[in-house]
């Protein structure tokens, strides 16, 4: 089952507490999947696990993108973010020994068990001193600052440090909420980006992944059908992320997320025809390793990129609301295939797929602009004429 009401539930607030209530949520709500007693009460459950889990994906790396500097901003990010292929497969290898043994209520209540970290961030993560300045809180503010000073310190062994450059982001226009800043003359060219950007990728990804084993059962290729399989081709995720992890910060967000777009359609495409036309199970995995390489180097970059796009008053709303639009695209994607295949067959539905992310290229190559290096303050003018300037000239420049 898709998740597309979740992401909408993280975009009022990028506060610390949105972390914590996420998690109590997705953690209760999967224990509560464990107890279901029909199947209503299993979807309804799981409805409230992916809200909880949409809470937490950008409230998270909102909070890590207020934190880190900007050197190193998103090689964190996305290496935070590789942990999704990282738990994707600890997930499928849970699966694959317990649900024989033990069935899959116990699935279930096992992966209620990480929630229990919310004790950790409760007592260790701070809250975004950006945040708190945007909403007022100023001397909250300068007390997590102040902590975060000290440890600083206390590492690199020195009794201060250099003045921080006076980079200050201009506030949000008057009356305006989160929702009509991120469609505002500044961000209006990055919002129409990042949506189209999200709704393709997802759209070709989801179009692709909820069918492939039943496609490739249909060539013949018995062996898609076991868990160990999905988790197998998983396996290329991980130097995927960490590949995209150095690039974003060595070539940049731009040119980084249309590679992964343009290479991940292009394995998909390969991947289906090597079904397609009798290939072999070897060539199957190759193809599926390879697409995963770049379907999760994408993933990565997506989640870096996005949130570098919004200034803190819309950050989160931003990040939500493109990764909602991307969820409608993954709603929409298992629909176009299944009107697509009885009339073109697997060739056009792999070409579907392809062609969705060669779509998403073309949006970020015609409308991105680079965020490489650069302070979030620097990234989130709200001044009309010098965004669509400073945009239209950093889409050209990459």
């Amino acid at each position: 089952m898709d998740d597309s009401p979740k992401s909408l539930a993280g975009l009022p607030s990028c506060a610390i507490a949105s972390c914590q209530w996420s998690m109590v949520l997705w953690g209760t709500a999967s224990y509560l999947c464990s107890t279901a007693q029909s199947a209503d009460a299993l979807i309804a459950y799981r409805v409230l696990l992916g809200i909880g889990m949409g809470m937490e994906f950008p409230v998270a790396q909102t909070l890590l993108s207020e934190f880190v500097p900007a050197a190193k901003r998103g090689r964190l990010i996305a290496l935070m973010d590789g942990f999704w292929p990282l738990g994707f497969i600890t997930a499928g290898i849970v699966s694959y020994f317990v649900l024989p043994l033990f069935g899959w209520r116990t699935v279930f209540a096992l992966l209620a068990l990480p929630a229990v970290f919310v004790l950790v961030v409760r007592r260790l993560v701070p809250e975004s001193p950006r945040w708190l300045e945007h909403r007022g809180r100023l001397a909250q503010a300068e007390r997590v600052l102040a902590h975060v000073e000290a440890k600083v310190m206390k590492s690199a062994r020195v009794s201060s440090l250099p003045a921080p450059s006076r980079l200050v982001e201009p506030a949000c226009a008057h009356g305006r909420g989160p929702f009509g800043e991120i469609w505002s003359a500044a961000y209006r060219r990055r919002t129409t980006m990042v949506w189209l950007l999200w709704f393709f990728a997802l759209l070709g990804f989801y179009g692709l992944t909820s069918w492939l084993g039943a496609l490739l059962q249909q060539a013949g290729f018995a062996v898609t059908q076991s868990v160990f399989y999905t988790v197998l081709i998983s396996l290329g995720g991980i130097p995927g992320f960490l590949c995209a992890a150095w690039l974003v910060e060595r070539w940049g967000r731009k040119p980084t997320c249309i590679a992964s777009l343009v290479g991940g359609g292009a394995m998909a495409y390969a991947y289906g025809q090597s079904a397609l036309f009798g290939g072999s199970v070897t060539l199957l995995v190759c193809t599926g390793l390879a697409m995963q390489f770049f379907l999760f180097g994408m993933w990565a970059v997506l989640y870096t990129y996005t949130p570098e796009l919004y200034g803190t008053g819309a950050r989160a709303t931003g990040s939500g609301f493109a990764s909602a639009i991307g969820r409608v695209g993954s709603l929409i994607g298992p629909y176009a295939v299944g009107i697509v295949l009885p009339v073109f067959g697997q060739g056009g539905v792999f070409t579907l797929g392809a062609l969705s992310f060669v779509v998403a290229a073309l949006a970020v190559a015609a409308l991105g602009i680079e965020t490489k290096g650069l302070a979030l303050e620097a990234l989130a003018s709200t001044n009309a004429a010098n965004a669509t300037a400073h945009d239209a000239a950093g889409a050209a420049a990459n």
